[in-house]
């Protein structure tokens, strides 16, 4: 089957006197550059274009992928993607793969391409930033984006905070999401749950426990907020000011009463395995809806 060359009317309206070869160019002849457009942009085959194996972003729906697909086929390539030579007539994209991705699927030959020049670090910055810049990433591939730049080019979180106009605590706050065990990883980038709940989770301490709240947040569909009750419960007793002692089953006890009626409701133990519940309310209407709640 014969390869497609659509460009599209904003980018065919920029090519110069270079023509841009037939429809029989095939993708193994990799010739340089097959047509000089524009400014700094060049037509590129596919065969020419490699993935940059250091793409933070890992995951491209296909629904929404095969989309691009079918409107690059009949309306071509709009925006050219950013590549950078690394050999021979080879090309490794910086940024626009899913572009790059797309024109695979709709069988085009050549894609419309900025060649840029640029060491190895500030090609990741470049790819890391552009990727950062995306909306639809999920929370864990920009903490990784985020680790990496950290890491690979020696940034402070405050310093990658300024450089992406972020705070310093929006920075952490990402890298932070990195602490949470592989499947709560993967709750995140699917969407099973968001990145409070992702925070929530951080905050608690004990392993056991965190598994345990993590399965309800998927089992029951838990708020943030009510992630943040059971994240109170800690490993260790809690002393009020009435030394009042909760051992950390009771602090669970506790949580799933709040849960439960939506209000901050205090479990007191004594001695001899004694103790009391206490349901606050403000107004007459609160106790009517409690007693009615209990059946009373």
């Amino acid at each position: 089957m014969a390869k497609k060359q659509a460009l599209g009317k904003g980018l065919g309206a920029l090519l110069s006197d270079a023509p841009v070869r037939s429809t029989s160019v095939k993708r193994d002849d990799a010739p340089p550059i097959i047509g000089k457009m524009a400014g700094n942009i060049a037509l590129l085959t596919i065969s020419q274009i490699e993935a940059n194996k250091d793409q933070p972003r890992k995951d491209f729906e296909e629904a929404p992928l095969q989309e691009l697909a079918t409107s690059l086929s009949e309306l071509g390539i709009i925006q050219p993607i950013t590549v950078h030579k690394v050999r021979a007539e080879k090309y490794q994209i910086i940024s626009g793969e899913r572009r790059f991705r797309a024109a695979q699927l709709a069988n085009l030959d050549v894609i419309p391409a900025y060649i840029r020049q640029a060491d190895d670090q500030t090609l990741l910055e470049m790819a890391l930033v552009e990727n950062i810049q995306r909306e639809d990433l999920h929370s864990i591939e920009i903490a990784v984006s985020f680790q990496r730049l950290i890491e690979e080019c020696d940034l402070t979180h405050e310093e990658l905070g300024k450089r992406l106009g972020k705070s310093r605590s929006s920075i952490t706050n990402y890298v932070r999401l990195l602490q949470l065990p592989g499947p709560m990883q993967i709750a995140v980038r699917t969407k099973q749950i968001s990145m409070g709940h992702a925070r929530a989770l951080i905050a608690i301490d004990d392993a056991n426990w965190q598994g345990e709240v993590f399965n309800r947040i998927i089992k029951d569909s838990l708020s943030v907020r009510q992630v943040e009750e059971l994240a109170q419960v800690k490993k260790t007793p809690t002393i009020s000011k009435k030394k009042n002692l909760l051992t950390f089953d009771e602090q669970k006890v506790q949580a799933d009463l709040r849960l439960r009626f939506g209000r901050n409701i205090n479990l007191k133990s004594s001695t001899g395995g004694k103790g009391k519940i206490e349901i606050p309310y403000s107004t007459a209407e609160e106790l009517d809806a409690l007693l009615e709640m209990w059946g009373i």
